[in-house]
């Protein structure tokens, strides 16, 4: 995956990528260094200066039934950058608490498939359960942080790929590449995490900027 994404830039191809793990479930966007888009915005209305109706009349206004198109710029890194944040300098460390455990879990599940070449598999739940926590404490041990980050909770709910989490990741993703296609409205940048025991999602930013 890592290498299909750096093929990808190499040759300005926009990437998705996305998986559901049991509950969990992530996307991975890289739309290039350089992604333009326009977001709709309501237009500030400016006073007339022959105003007579005194200081708050002559105050620039935000009018609700009129919309402007504002043209932004996005950057996004690669699956690699991102996957390879340093956690050891001040900055990361200081973002450490905002980090959502989801990002450090897919760092565990893509350890896992890296290793056994699947994923976890309920017909073997005891031995990936006890192989999920030494990969666990490994991967957290080799990215400096904390194994305290994922709890073992995580295990009872990484397994199979459940149908609700699946629709989820896909009405985001089908969302994501109608965005980018028509470059409308802010894309998220550059991963959006699903939790399905919380039933919410988060977007956040990891890599270069």
């Amino acid at each position: 995956m890592v290498r299909v994404d750096q093929l990808c830039s190499q040759r300005n191809i926009r990437v998705f990528c996305g998986d559901v793990y049991g509950y969990y479930g992530y996307m991975f966007c890289n739309l290039g260094r350089e992604h333009n888009y326009v977001e709709e915005k309501p237009k500030v209305v400016k006073p007339t200066g022959d105003s007579n109706d005194g200081p708050e009349a002559k105050k620039a206004r935000v009018d609700p039934n009129e919309t402007t198109m504002v043209k932004k710029t996005a950057s996004f890194c690669t699956l690699k950058e991102a996957l390879e944040v340093d956690w050891t300098t001040e900055k990361a460390k200081a973002s450490l608490k905002r980090t959502p455990v989801d990002y450090f879990l897919l760092h565990v599940m893509l350890k896992f498939r890296t290793d056994k070449g699947r994923d976890p598999d309920p017909q073997s739940f005891a031995a990936d359960s006890q192989l999920l926590k030494q990969i666990r404490d490994d991967v957290l041990e080799s990215l400096a942080v904390s194994s305290d980050l994922l709890n073992d909770d995580f295990i009872s709910y990484c397994f199979s790929e459940m149908s609700p989490v699946c629709a989820v990741m896909g009405g985001v993703l089908g969302q994501e590449v109608v965005k980018a296609l028509s470059q409308r409205d802010a894309p998220h940048r550059n991963f959006f995490f699903f939790d399905g025991r919380k039933g919410n999602g988060m977007v956040d930013y990891f890599g270069s900027n």
